[in-house]
């Protein structure tokens, strides 16, 4: 069996998006994934509603805080997932996916439960396709 795929998940304060997609790996993919998150500009906690909305998946955000992508060492990735909206390169060897996924801070639970959503299936398919690379 390959060993697991070392995956970060990155978005700008690491208290929403990355938070998410990084808890869904661990709960969904445990087997093919280790992962981690990490922000452009970390914020200070992840909020609350963070943790009530993932509460609503079944899935506990504790003991998770925000971390600096400037403190990771990006070369111990196998993939690096980009959801920041800002351009980030990937070492020699580290694949670069890039999401596409609206930063919901703000904006009211609805969107970010649309947002939460997307990210769920996002990370399902990331999972799906490491999976197949396995067999």
């Amino acid at each position: 069996m390959n060993p697991k795929k070392r995956v970060l998940f990155v978005c700008v304060g690491n208290a929403f998006r990355s938070q998410m997609a990084e808890a869904f790996a661990r709960a969904y993919g445990s087997d093919v994934v280790e992962p981690q998150s990490a922000g452009i500009a970390p914020a200070i906690a992840v909020p609350g509603v963070t943790r009530t909305m993932m509460r609503e998946k079944g899935i506990e955000l504790d003991g998770h805080f925000p971390k600096a992508l400037l403190h990771m060492d990006l070369n111990s990735f196998d993939v690096i997932v980009n959801m920041s909206g800002v351009p980030l390169h990937a070492p020699q060897g580290v694949q670069m996916v890039v999401w596409n996924v609206a930063d919901p801070v703000g904006a009211g639970d609805k969107v970010m439960r649309q947002v939460r959503d997307e990210i769920e299936q996002l990370v399902v398919g990331l999972l799906i396709r490491l999976r197949n690379r396995q067999n």
